[in-house]
């Protein structure tokens, strides 16, 4: 059987009081025009910790520090060849990240953040997310729903597992 190469990522979902979620908007090249709001975070270089990736991927791409070890919520797996570029898909860890509202700005320059496809970085409320009916996608598909029930329920004991 051939070996699948998975790229392991870690993403925080960042709530402010208001249980806003600050996302990033990923403007991805293949298929064209594709855009999409996802978690910030990324992939996990060799030698890191899940928490140590995610407090390092936290504060490059929108500046918050990360102090207490945040409860892992939902994990995610998806085997699709072209997910990742280099990949034959990904594995995507999330955290829940409480936080007071700030304006995001990592160390990441313009340049740097655009190299990874980000172009913007935004506060959502959960209505905006369930009302977004245009071509932009979320990631997980189901945010709206994730979300709510996290809002609702708070973390849970074991994470939960992911579709696309």
């Amino acid at each position: 059987m051939p070996s699948v190469s998975m790229r392991h990522s870690v993403r925080a979902i960042i709530l402010d009081e208001d249980d806003r979620i600050l996302l990033c908007r990923f403007a991805i090249p293949e298929p064209a025009g594709t855009v999409v709001w996802a978690a910030p975070g990324g992939g996990i270089e060799p030698g890191e910790t899940l928490l140590g990736a995610l407090r390092r991927e936290v504060r490059e791409e929108v500046g918050l520090m990360i102090e207490a070890d945040p409860p892992h919520v939902w994990h995610q797996e998806v085997v699709a060849p072209g997910h990742a570029a280099g990949y034959d898909g990904v594995i995507n860890d999330y955290f829940l990240v409480r936080t007071v509202v700030f304006e995001p700005r990592g160390e990441l320059s313009d340049d740097e953040l655009a190299a990874e496809n980000i172009s913007e970085l935004r506060w959502w409320s959960l209505p905006d997310v369930s009302g977004c009916h245009g071509r932009d996608l979320f990631s997980p598909r189901d945010l709206a729903g994730l979300l709510g029930a996290l809002i609702t329920s708070g973390a849970p004991t074991r994470p939960v597992p992911l579709g696309l």
